[in-house]
């Protein structure tokens, strides 16, 4: 095992310690007397059905620690498209979120003008009320043209599997915490993924003031990889929402992050502005264009995508 082997079996522990608390409320919650709620635990175990729904969790909860071990992932995925910050929400327990959103960015450096175009699907499963499971399939391709000489890449990243807890909320307040690990897929050689497992944690904050909503996260990364890139990143972002009419949305995001290239000290940022219209209760779609505040970040990007909840 390498050195941050341990951490990251740390960090698996924590995703299922979030869902064996969560699924343990639910249980006790579910107790019929005062008596036996007081009680607590002890009851809960007498229970011959609550005792087998309980080992079915615990499967689940293996095996969705298993997927997070053995399955390749790379960047944390998406928040409400087009925003890159994400909120505390959550999909339910039982529930199911499909989201496939893109990016196609320009940049231009004299004498090298770059192009990227992103494409991800990301799957989100309510594993109970508060928490999430999500699992993300991207894919990347990217041209840079260095005075005429023309060097492109594309084919599948690094997949990403994470968790998202959402325990606390009162008077509109609500905080998450979202950890994530990574294994590489992606071919490192091309620029197409880390080549090195990574993880990171996310701290997340929404506040809802209708018709307004305000999201902040704060993160670290541990960017472990083949190149020369800095293995320690942090990320701050700050996000509103604010419903202009029915089902529609006017969006604002704003972020600032360290830079993982070694030989720079200067961090990228960006703004973003966009919209998001519900066709329908379950489907959105949403528009977005990014611009960078300073040279490490793209100059300008449209980010978009459809979201639909089943």
């Amino acid at each position: 095992m390498d050195a941050e082997g341990p951490k990251k079996i740390c960090v698996a522990a924590f995703l299922c310690a979030i869902l064996d608390q969560e699924q343990s409320h639910e249980g006790l919650a579910a107790g019929g007397s005062p008596a036996q709620k007081s009680l607590g635990g002890f009851f809960y175990f007498l229970n011959r059905e609550n005792r087998m729904r309980k080992s079915v969790v615990r499967l689940q909860v293996q095996i969705c620690l298993l997927a997070i071990l053995i399955v390749p992932a790379s960047n944390p995925v998406f928040a409400a498209i087009p925003l890159i910050t994400d909120d505390t929400g959550t999909q339910g327990k039982g529930k199911f979120q499909l989201e496939v959103a893109g990016e196609l960015g320009h940049d231009k450096e004299e004498p090298v003008t770059n192009r990227n175009s992103d494409l991800a699907a990301a799957l989100t499963y309510g594993a109970t009320e508060t928490v999430d499971m999500v699992l993300a399939i991207p894919y990347s391709s990217w041209r840079s043209d260095d005075s005429g000489s023309v060097t492109r890449e594309s084919g599948f990243s690094d997949l990403s599997v994470e968790a998202k807890w959402r325990f606390y909320e009162e008077k509109g307040l609500s905080l998450a915490v979202k950890p994530g690990l990574t294994i590489p897929t992606g071919d490192s050689d091309r620029d197409l993924g880390n080549g090195k497992m990574t993880w990171y944690l996310y701290l997340i904050a929404s506040k809802e003031v209708n018709p307004w909503a305000f999201h902040l996260n704060l993160a670290y990364i541990r960017n472990n990889n083949t190149g020369d890139d800095r293995d320690d990143l942090w990320h701050a972002s700050l996000a509103t929402t604010v419903d202009v009419a029915k089902g529609l949305k006017i969006v604002g995001d704003l972020g600032v992050a360290t830079n993982p290239e070694g030989s720079s000290d200067t961090p990228p940022a960006y703004v973003l502005g966009g919209v998001i219209y519900s066709v329908s209760e379950n489907f959105d779609a949403g528009l977005g264009l990014k611009a960078g505040l300073t040279k490490p970040e793209a100059d300008v990007a449209v980010r978009g995508g459809i979201t639909y909840r089943f």
